[in-house]
């Protein structure tokens, strides 16, 4: 709720719908509003961190073409881990919430952190095996 000039909500406002009058019926249905996408918000986090802990519990494996020494043929990127989570939990993770902690460039287990909400994060475990 914000308080304008009264030639300004008149003229300006109220006639292109981007404000109504603060009314008792007006603010009631604000706070209903208000309280439904709180409720919603939770819910989502909730979901966030169910998701998060079911995440945490496995180990993702990634399965890469290596040479003789066990360097990768270029190196694991976070569409790779993208992937493996969707093999593995049939979820799709966007690539950009994906954060790998170091670069991988060689077999071995690693770490990287998902954001899931803005306010959960999930730390992965990942290992990197000869294909």
């Amino acid at each position: 709720m914000q308080e304008v000039a009264d030639g300004y909500a008149r003229n300006y406002l109220f006639p292109k719908k981007l404000a109504i009058p603060a009314t008792r019926e007006a603010l009631k249905q604000m706070e209903k509003r208000a309280e439904a996408n709180r409720k919603m918000r939770e819910e989502e986090k909730q979901q966030a961190q169910a998701l998060a802990e079911k995440l945490e519990a496995t180990e993702i494996v990634i399965r890469a073409d290596t040479s003789e020494e066990g360097k990768l043929f270029g190196s694991v990127t976070t569409q790779d881990v993208a992937s493996a989570i969707f093999e593995a939990h049939n979820l799709e993770v966007d690539k950009r919430k994906i954060n790998l902690n170091e670069h991988i460039k060689t077999l071995g287990e690693y770490s990287a952190t998902v954001k899931l909400h803005s306010q959960v994060n999930a730390q992965l475990k990942l290992r990197v095996e000869k294909k």
